[in-house]
């Protein structure tokens, strides 16, 4: 059985084509890349027709890399970054570049709604927010949150707000744009936090959408993860180079099929996620929330069950920028250097050399420690003034201290993230990890001394995504149990035990680590309010 999914991530989509029976199989796959505009205001937006221009190119090239046709795919689903904002007519037509989850435009929105109030929790109405928590286990207490970039728009766009037909996610808009039926799959309605949880009132909540004052037309009807949109129609198979009818799916968020990729599929499995941005998910049957760390539990594809989920914004987009502005030097300096054209030539990618070169340096950096919150920080405290910072540099530290401190600085937050959700659920003891961070066995070796867990890795780590939208959609097309489907087909390949020899010196470094915030809260607030 052929199948495709669309990765789309915050920077690009990955196209896979996947062959599953008694085993999964990526048998083709495709990139490309699309913008993210981010403005001195706050504001993160993209472009509607660069994802589509990006959604085709892939697709057209699967077919040349392989012997499959058309004809032989038998469905397709997306797996999308969350927390967008894309806002169509009724021909699902977007009326604005989307919003993307880093807006955070809506401070003062969030501040008019959520600041007031005579008895306040973490600086929000205890009122607002009990009332939330009743109802989905969750609140709005992060001016990146949905509802805040959809009352932005209603206050500063009026224009385009009284345009509004409908309020989707980003894979829900795609989704529409392949069938023509404009849905949200439960999972991004829950994002919104305006979606009801409990049993037998699953649904947008009526109370929620009041007192929010969002307009209860601009909310679409909810599928699930694992049902059927529709069928793809004639424009969209022309335009992508597929067939018209093939069965489209729900499909989802990124932190909706991660789990189910990475094999974490029984109450208690915990997983570590790095690409992008990062998390820690431990796979639950029942839901509960951590409101003072901003944790709570997600809805997972499986109808019944969730994932506990505690976010950190920008990890691998750390290293990333590390990458570009300290590895590689901006100015133009070394780029057109024969030495580096002949290293990338014998690695993989720039990132694997980088990785040899990092494990050259001692566990603790040389006394060097990262901050990775280059766009603010949700979780386990929420403020989007916090900044990444280089801590106890000396003359004696070069770029390879600061090269590895990016990637401890990152490992030491999701340690964090691992102890916050241990205050509200039991995680476990070997944590799959998965992403593009853990194609590094250097990165799967720290995450395990860090953390004291033993680390397991799976087939294609940056794939898990997609490999879990695959499954819910051959689930959806054969009627199986998806949890038993990746339990039986995602089996680990790799496991990092910890080295107690590196405990002492990371044990310091965490400590401190965990203090800059506390010590810099106050200097963020002056340089970035």
């Amino acid at each position: 059985m052929y199948i495709i999914i669309y990765d789309f991530g915050t920077g690009s989509v990955k196209t896979c084509l996947f062959d599953i029976d008694s085993e999964i199989t990526l048998a083709a796959s495709s990139s490309a890349g699309y913008g993210l505009y981010i403005s001195d205001d706050g504001g993160a937006e993209q472009d509607t027709e660069e994802w589509w221009s990006a959604l085709c190119s892939t697709t057209h090239d699967l077919f040349k890399k392989s012997q499959i046709k058309p004809c032989e795919i038998e469905g397709m689903a997306f797996c999308s970054q969350m927390q967008g904002s894309v806002f169509v007519d009724e021909n699902g037509n977007a009326l604005r570049r989307p919003m993307n989850y880093l807006d955070q435009r809506g401070v003062r929105e969030y501040k008019s709604c959520m600041g007031r109030g005579v008895i306040k929790v973490s600086g929000c109405s205890l009122y607002k927010l009990v009332r939330n928590l009743i109802v989905n286990f969750a609140g709005s207490t992060s001016a990146k949150d949905p509802v805040w970039k959809y009352k932005w728009v209603e206050n500063n766009e009026p224009a385009v707000y009284k345009r509004i037909y409908k309020w989707l996610d980003i894979g829900d808009y795609l989704v529409s744009r392949c069938t023509g039926r404009i849905v949200r799959t439960a999972d991004t309605a829950f994002a919104t936090f305006l979606y009801d949880t409990r049993k037998g009132k699953e649904g947008w909540n009526k109370g929620l959408l009041k007192m929010y004052k969002v307009n209860p037309d601009h909310m679409p009807d909810i599928i699930d993860c694992t049902d059927q949109v529709g069928v793809l129609t004639r424009k969209a198979a022309q335009e992508l180079g597929l067939v018209e009818g093939i069965p489209v799916f729900g499909g989802g968020g990124d932190t909706t099929f991660v789990n189910i990729g990475a094999g974490c599929t029984t109450p208690g499995d915990t997983h570590i996620y790095v690409g992008t941005s990062g998390w820690v998910s431990t796979f639950m049957d029942h839901q509960t929330v951590d409101i003072s760390a901003m944790i709570t539990g997600v809805l997972s594809a499986k109808h019944g069950y969730f994932n506990y989920y505690a976010e950190l914004e920008t990890a691998g987009k750390c290293f990333e920028w590390v990458m570009e502005h300290l590895a590689l030097d901006e100015i133009n300096v070394y780029l057109h250097q024969t030495k580096i054209t002949d290293v990338e030539s014998g690695y993989l990618s720039l990132y694997d050399y980088l990785s040899g070169e990092i494990s050259k340096v001692p566990p603790g950096a040389n006394g060097v420690i990262f901050t990775p919150w280059l766009h603010g920080n949700r979780c386990p405290f929420e403020d989007s003034n916090a900044g990444g910072m280089f801590f106890n540099l000396r003359v004696e530290n070069g770029k390879r201290d600061m090269l590895r401190a990016v990637l401890e600085g990152i490992c030491y937050h999701l340690r964090w993230l691992l102890e916050c959700s241990e205050k509200k659920v039991k995680t476990s003891d070997t944590i799959r990890f998965v992403g593009g961070g853990a194609l590094s066995p250097v990165t799967c070796q720290m995450l395990a001394d860090i953390t004291g867990r033993t680390i397991e890795t799976v087939n294609n780590v940056q794939e898990v995504g997609a490999i879990g939208t695959a499954l819910v959609t051959v689930a959806g097309l054969k009627g199986v149990d998806v949890l038993e489907l990746s339990r039986r087909l995602i089996k680990p390949n790799r496991s990092f035990v910890p080295d107690p020899k590196h405990t002492e010196v990371y044990e310091r470094n965490y400590k401190v680590f965990k203090n800059l915030y506390k010590s810099n809260a106050s200097n963020f607030m002056n340089m970035n309010a």
